[in-house]
Order: structure tokens, then C-alpha cells, then sequence
């Protein structure tokens, strides 16, 4: 055995710098880190061991060494844990997407736990003393097969043939997957008919280094409850070769609702592009949650989990406690699957109603289309950044007043600190907070902390099963003592109205209804106000793409709000 191989005791190592790459060493692990790794100490030298896991002794090979920590790779388990089991897929140590299928499903719910409890603690300076914690939410079916959608990278295999599966943690090196434990069967399905007639008709995979090949990946969604597919091909071109052989192959798998090609040219990152055309079949799939129905384009955000969504949605609404009556903002709205949840539990004779803002133009669409859908018309929806048009909103007349609710479902990078600083001027009574990242949650719980809101409930739950991801729940309520900040707008400097002369948005929705029996949208009012030189600022429907399409109002709409306008002596 080489000296650099030698086993070493870990006891007489006091630096990391007495250590080199391939040195072996004996580790009791202590901790885990937040993917799922286990976390061992060597004479306090912090090192962390994919794999293992808490309360055992392990063999492990230096990898990385940094200054106050490293990285080691895991030999030999030779005290194992309670919580330790084979995983189900044979693929799970070198594919990045599952870090926790080497644990039993009790101990993964603990740690997800606990990792929300310490992230909350540590870096949001809660007092979970004074929370009121409820039990983490877990799947009560067996945590596999559960997600209904995938996106599958393609690439070239030695023989330049195409190839799919997933990434390596932490790299854009392919893992070649077959099929995965975690994803519905039809999705395995559809992703294998798309490989074998790339092979066939030895149609480019995508070279991400050399940006050339066509085809990048392979996007599936599934209906969980109405069993219908999407499949679409994100390509580095404009056309697919022999599509209607694919078309015909696809349209023989069960629930084929949907396929279609999104072109995306650009050297980068980002899965998808901007354009999405349609081969065969509907724009869209639908599913349901709780009898609510939703349609869902190819790239509109769904959660992934179907099952848990609803149990999860649930917990925001009791969270929420609503009457009936109060205003509700959700200010990263998607496709509107909370806004909806909750809007059923709002009265229209009441005044209630929800208020959903998103920045990304299809998924406003697609909200609206579920809102009617549904028949839910205490709910609507704008486009654009939550921090640069709420105020406008408030200003305009399209609100009024603070909210009561407000509603954050943030990527995983978290909330824009504008926006923190946009809801604290609202001064909503609560605040309800749904998480997919304990570490950014904590951070935005302790900026909220300090400008007067206290948590006063949690509740975790695993929309992630053998991966290490969490979603979390926070009631937060404002502290009796903090003074509310009501958000009054001036008028404009050139206007002769006051803001209670002028009408609100709503007011000219009911004019132009009553009179012409037509319904016209906040946008389409906007525009017009525009075209009759009312300074109105940046546009809220402002979209953040470059050339954004946005519809325009018909002309025979312009005149009936322009007539609302002359009643109501704005112009």
C-alpha cells in the first residue's frame, strides 16, 4: 500500500495540513449537511462524506482538503446505522438527484426536521421555544414514483449515440438512467420511446461545450389525477426531423395529451427557452387538486409532488384562517394553485378576494384561464416583478388599503429584498410563507423578524422523498406593539383630482359592464388611460423578456373605457 493510501489515525491530527489527498481515515459521524451528507470530525476538522450517515463509524479517502474543512469519499461502513437500507435504485451514488435512498423514509423525515429547526435557529434567529411546531407532513404512501414531471438532459454516448439520464451532483457530467424510482412510469416511458427514435434516426444529442447538436432534453409532465402527458423536446434548432414518426410512436403511450418542440438557441444554462410550438394534441395538460383544475403549459411551474400539494396547500390555508371576507396578496402566484386554494375559501358578497402577482407572463395567463376555468371570480392576476407593481397597483385603484393576507412562495433563492420591504409597507395582519429552502426561508424570517413580525407557527413537509430537498410552512402574525403603516398614495402632481374623485379600476370594470355588458381587464384600462395621456408610470404589466408579447385592447373596448372615463370626469 502506498504511503498516501495509508490508513490514518484520525487522533493524532491536530491541522488539516498534516493531512494530503488520499489519506484514509476512521470517522464517527456526527451531523448532516444540508443535501444530505454526512458530517464527520476529525480533531475538529470539519469533513463531509456523501453518503453516511449519523451514528456511524466510517472509512473514508480525502478528497478536497480547504482550510476549515474538506471533502472524503466514503470506503466502508463499519458500524452502520439503524436508519441504514439498500437503495431501491442502482444508479443513486453516482446520479445527483436522489442523496438520501441509502435511508430509511423515518430517518430522511427527521433530518429534513431538523435540518429546518437548525437552519430557522441558526440563521433566523427564531425561538422555536415560543413556536408552535407542528410534526413534519410525510408521504402516507410509499415515497416512490410520486413525480409527475422530468426533465431528462440528452447527450452523446462514446459511440456519438444519444443517451439520457441526469447529472452528477454538482457537475454537467451525464449519469445514463434508464428509468428512475422517484418518476411516475409513463414519464420512464415516454423518455424511452424519445431516446430509442433519436438513435434510430441518429438525430444530434446536444454538445453543451461546443454548443452544437439538436436535441437538449427531454421534458415530461403527467397529470397525477386526470392521467394526461406532455412531452416536449427542447431542441438547439427550429424543427425536429421526422416528428410525425415521433408523433405517431408518442400517441401510443397512455394519457398523450400534449407534444411539442421549445427552441431554445442559446449557450446557456437554463433549460428552456422562450418559444414553445405545438406538434400534436393541447398546449396543455390539467390536472386537479382538491376539485380545482389547472391547466398547465410546458413551462409554467407545478409542484412536482401531487399528492403532497394538496396536504401542503392545506396547511397554508389553515395557516391563513380566513373569514370569508379579507383581501389576500400572493405575490409569486404562478400558475394560481395556492391563489385558487385559498380564493375558494373567500366571499365574493363578503368583499374577499385574492390578488395574485408573478413575473412570468405565461404562467399569469395560464392563471387567469384557471380562474375561469373554475368560475372563481373573487381572484385576478397581474404581471411583473411584485416589488415594482404592487405599489402601482395600490396607487392606480386596482387595491385599496392594506392587505389582510399576504401569501410568499419564492424560488429557492428566496424573496427580493425590495419585496420584504413592499409587504412590510402593506402591513398585512399575517403573513404566510411556503418554502422549498430552510436556508433563505431563515433569512427572510429575520428580516421580517426586525421589522415587527413574529413566527408563530411551523410545519415542514417532504414534497422530496430520497432527496434532500424540504418545503416549508411559517404563520407569521404582526406584533401587537408595531405601529401599522398605512399605505396612502398622493395624487399626481398635474392631476385636479383628488384620489377620492378619481374611480378605481373596478369601478370602470362595473361601468363598462353594466352599460355595454362586456367585461375589460385592469390591462386593457391601463392602456387606455395611457392613450389618453393620464401618467400612469412604468407599465405593471411591464414583462422582464425582451419583446414580450402583450395583447392589446380591441378598439371597440378603448371606446367603451374611454366612455367610463368621460363619466367618471377623468378625461
Amino acid at each position: 500500500m502506498k504511503a498516501s493510501q495509508k490508513a490514518v489515525s484520525a487522533s493524532h491530527m491536530s491541522t488539516a495540513g498534516k493531512w494530503k489527498k488520499n489519506d484514509e481515515l476512521t470517522l464517527l459521524i456526527d451531523d448532516m449537511g444540508t443535501q444530505g451528507e454526512g458530517i464527520g470530525h476529525a480533531d475538529g476538522y470539519a469533513l463531509f462524506v456523501k453518503g453516511a450517515l449519523v451514528g456511524e463509524k466510517v472509512r473514508v479517502r480525502l478528497m478536497k482538503l480547504n482550510k476549515n474543512y474538506g471533502f472524503a469519499r466514503l470506503l466502508e461502513v463499519l458500524e452502520p446505522s439503524p436508519f441504514r437500507r439498500e437503495p431501491e435504485c442502482k444508479m443513486s451514488g453516482p446520479c445527483g438527484g436522489c442523496s438520501l435512498q441509502h435511508m430509511a423514509y423515518e430517518g430522511q423525515l427527521a433530518y429534513k426536521e431538523k435540518k429546518v429547526k437548525d437552519c430557522l435557529t441558526r440563521i433566523g434567529g427564531v425561538d422555536i421555544s415560543k413556536v408552535e411546531w407542528l410534526p413534519i407532513l410525510g408521504m402516507e404512501d410509499e415515497p416512490w414514483h410520486f413525480r409527475n414531471k422530468a426533465q431528462f438532459p440528452v447527450r452523446a454516448d462514446e459511440q456519438g449515440r444519444a443517451v439520457t439520464g441526469f447529472f452528477a451532483d454538482r457537475s454537467h457530467r451525464l449519469v445514463p438512467v434508464d428509468t428512475c424510482a422517484i418518476q411516475h412510469p409513463v414519464i420512464n416511458e415516454a423518455a424511452a420511446v424519445v431516446t430509442a427514435f433519436l438513435r434510430e434516426y441518429s438525430i444530434s444529442p446536444y454538445d453543451e461545450d461546443k454548443h452544437r447538436g439538436l436535441v437538449r432534453h427531454i421534458y415530461v409532465r403527467r397529470g397525477f389525477y386526470t392521467g394526461q402527458v406532455m412531452v416536449c423536446l427542447v431542441i438547439n434548432g427550429t424543427k425536429l426531423p421526422h416528428a410525425d414518426v415521433l408523433i405517431e410512436r408518442l400517441r401510443q403511450i397512455s394519457g398523450m395529451t400534449s407534444i411539442c418542440l421549445n427552441m431554445n438557441r442559446e449557450k446557456t444554462n437554463v433549460i428552456t427557452g422562450r418559444e414553445t410550438v405545438l406538434l400534436w394534441g393541447s398546449d396543455f395538460i390539467e390536472d386537479t387538486i382538491d376539485s380545482i383544475r389547472y391547466r398547465i403549459s410546458a413551462q409554467s411551474f407545478y409542484q412536482v409532488n401531487p399528492l403532497q400539494t394538496r396536504r401542503l396547500y392545506e396547511v397554508a390555508l389553515s395557516f391563513a384562517d380566513l373569514r370569508g371576507q379579507e383581501t389576500v396578496w400572493d405575490l409569486y402566484c404562478g400558475i394560481g394553485t395556492i391563489s385558487l386554494f385559498l380564493a375558494k375559501n373567500l366571499s365574493v358578497d363578503k368583499g374577499g378576494r385574492v390578488i395574485g402577482v408573478e413575473i412570468v407572463p405565461e404562467a399569469i395567463e395560464n392563471a387567469k384561464q384557471n380562474a375561469a376555468l373554475n368560475n372563481i371570480t373573487q381572484a385576478e392576476f397581474y404581471c411583473g416583478a411584485a416589488e415594482d407593481i404592487v405599489p402601482e397597483l395600490l396607487s392606480e385603484g386596482v387595491a385599496s388599503g392594506n392587505a389582510d393576507v399576504v401569501v410568499l412562495d419564492p424560488p429557492r433563492k428566496g424573496c427580493d429584498g425590495r419585496l420584504l420591504e413592499t409587504v412590510v409597507r402593506m402591513a398585512p395582519e399575517k403573513i404566510v410563507y411556503v418554502s422549498c429552502d430552510p436556508a433563505t426561508l431563515a433569512r427572510d424570517l429575520k428580516v421580517l423578524g426586525e421589522k415587527g413580525y413574529e413566527v408563530r407557527k411551523v410545519r415542514a413537509c417532504d414534497m422530496f422523498p430520497q432527496g434532500g430537498h424540504v418545503e416549508t410552512v411559517v404563520k407569521l402574525s404582526l406584533k401587537k406593539d408595531t405601529p401599522k403603516i398605512e399605505v396612502t398614495m398622493e395624487p399626481d402632481e398635474e392631476s385636479n383630482y383628488t384620489p377620492e374623485e378619481k374611480a378605481t379600476y373596478q369601478k370602470i370594470k362595473d361601468y363598462v359592464k353594466d352599460k355595454y355588458g362586456v367585461n375589460v381587464s385592469s390591462l386593457y384600462i391601463a392602456q387606455v388611460k395611457r392613450m389618453c395621456g393620464l401618467d400612469m408610470g412604468e407599465n405593471y404589466n411591464k414583462s422582464k423578456k425582451e419583446n414580450p408579447e402583450v395583447k392589446q385592447c380591441p378598439q371597440e373596448k378603448v371606446e367603451y373605457i374611454k366612455d367610463a372615463l368621460r363619466y367618471f370626469k377623468m378625461i
